[in-house]
């Protein structure tokens, strides 16, 4: 038989000693290109070029590209966190890194959780935290901001909660000026609360500036 394939994560950057904006700790980010969302004031459209230069590294690649901060990674708390794009569309590569690194490192996730049951469902056995991205629970809203609908979104976050227990799920609740209200925002904050969320984040998205300066 055949050996299975090793899973590959098109990494198109890599960002060290990041501290507090990829969870607790030193952390490095590794960003993969491709999302499923086509969010109108994306915060990484690069991302979401197919121009973008990106590196398909294996689990054990991107193991030997990070292990230099290992002692910062296990001293703070930290580890490698996963962003882009969408970095649950490779959870295989996800699950095999965290066999690679082992239990000393912290892994998380930033992501919009909209992707299939079956991937959201292996990447969270594999991960310490997901910082996630609702947009908004409206799924009206939803579809206006991302162009996708959220069904999928709130089904994966009710399997986070369950999985990682709402103590390692902090749920990301943005003001997107044009798209939702401040009433809008406590809807969905509600909404998220009556699922079991305790972590909850609300912010504003800073819009690019060539957008703002559109009539």
């Amino acid at each position: 038989m055949n050996a299975p394939e090793t899973p590959r994560f098109p990494l198109f950057a890599l960002g060290r000693h990041r501290l507090g904006s990829d969870g607790a700790g030193v952390t490095t980010l590794a960003a993969a290109r491709g999302c499923p969302l086509r969010c109108k004031y994306c915060l990484n459209p690069q991302s979401l070029r197919a121009e973008t230069p990106a590196r398909m590294v294996s689990p054990a690649q991107l193991y030997e590209m990070t292990r230099v901060d290992d002692l910062y990674f296990q001293a703070t708390g930290g580890g490698v966190t996963f962003g882009g794009g969408e970095p649950l569309l490779y959870a295989p590569f996800i699950a095999a890194f965290r066999e690679i690194c082992g239990a000393a490192w912290r892994l998380r996730a930033e992501t919009s959780l909209n992707l299939p049951e079956e991937a959201a469902r292996l990447a969270l056995s594999c991960l310490d935290e997901a910082i996630v991205d609702i947009k908004d629970a409206n799924p009206r809203i939803y579809r206006a901001y991302t162009g996708k609908g959220n069904a999928r979104t709130l089904a994966n976050l009710r399997l986070a909660l369950d999985t990682l227990g709402p103590e390692r799920v902090l749920v990301r609740v943005p003001r997107i000026p044009g798209f939702n209200t401040e009433k809008d925002v406590e809807k969905t904050i509600a909404a998220l609360r009556d699922m079991g969320a305790t972590r909850l984040d609300a912010f504003t998205y800073r819009i690019p500036r060539e957008e703002s300066s559109r009539p």
